[in-house]
């Protein structure tokens, strides 16, 4: 029988072929399959058992990262489900091959608190996008003007943002994405996006068919594409520019999208579809940050004396 380091591979591969998971998905089940073995020691599928589960969930839950090593806080729980759920995943895969192991429906997920969504003023947000107008270079200008408009009129997810190619289509108001898990969609454009982005392509030189590229090259021909990372910190850069003391990312402009369709009386179905989210709870966090009718029955009725 293949040994557990084998069947580990086996497992990413058929996430990645099979399941349609993306390369960082892949990437992310090993890092925390990878831990999981190195810490307890498991060579043999059959010794996977509650105790080990137990005394790895023990061990992970006092681990501390990062700058975190300095004030004693822990990983996240939410960090500790993602290793539970690689597990829970992989225990699935084996029982379908009927490899004796744990049971997957043992692994339960730790609890956590309400999540928390990060977002910014309508006014931090106009500030924000004002900011590329400080930068000198007129490409760069005009480029990360595009990426925020962009970002605030699709709600697109930053590794989808660096998917799109330069042959985008600007007379149509809409196009289609593919974001996680293969999932196809439409999002929308706005003429501000539209405008920003036909202004960024008229002042290219480079040969590179994606989008979003660094400028500055001395050589054209070698435009690089922009990254995630490279995104990050462009719209931190003009967070900073812009005076918001608040971390803001790209995903901190998803939530704008989102709480300001919420707000302005879209339904919670059509925002789960532009956003891509495959479950309408993941959608329903906005909710609580935008619901008037409550702000509005509270100031009608509280303290009317």
């Amino acid at each position: 029988m293949a040994s557990l380091k084998e069947l580990k591979t086996q497992f990413l591969e058929y996430i990645e072929i099979e399941k349609g998971r993306s390369i960082r998905t892949v990437e992310n089940y090993d890092h925390y399959l990878t831990v999981f073995l190195g810490q307890t020691k498991i060579t043999d599928p059959k010794d996977i058992n509650d105790i080990k589960v137990r005394d790895f969930r023990i061990w992970l839950n006092r681990q501390s990262t990062g700058n975190n090593r300095k004030t004693g806080e822990t990983i996240q729980k939410k960090t500790q489900n993602y290793y539970l759920i690689a597990l829970r995943s992989f225990l699935k895969f084996m029982t379908k091959r009927s490899i004796t192991s744990l049971p997957a429906d043992h692994i339960e997920l730790a609890k956590i608190g309400e999540r928390q969504i990060d977002i910014i003023s309508q006014e931090e947000l106009k500030r924000l996008l004002d900011a590329p107008n400080k930068e000198q270079d007129p490409e760069r200008r005009a480029r990360d003007k595009a990426i925020l408009e962009m970002l605030f009129s699709t709600g697109l997810r930053v590794s989808e943002l660096c998917s799109l190619k330069n042959d985008l289509d600007l007379h149509l108001d809409e196009f289609s994405i593919r974001g996680k898990g293969g999932k196809v969609r439409v999002v929308f454009l706005s003429d501000e996006a539209k405008k920003a982005v036909r202004e960024y392509l008229t002042l290219r030189k480079d040969m590179s068919d994606a989008l979003f590229v660094q400028t500055g090259l001395s050589n054209t021909k070698d435009a690089v594409p922009l990254t995630r990372r490279s995104i990050e910190r462009i719209v931190k850069r003009h967070a900073t520019v812009a005076g918001i003391s608040k971390k803001v990312t790209p995903h901190v402009i998803r939530h704008v999208f989102a709480t300001d369709l919420l707000s302005n009386g879209a339904d919670i179905r059509s925002v789960q579809a532009m956003l891509g989210h495959a479950n309408i709870g993941t959608t329903q966090i906005y909710t609580h940050v935008t619901d008037k009718h409550l702000r509005d029955i509270h100031k009608k009725f509280h303290n009317r004396n």
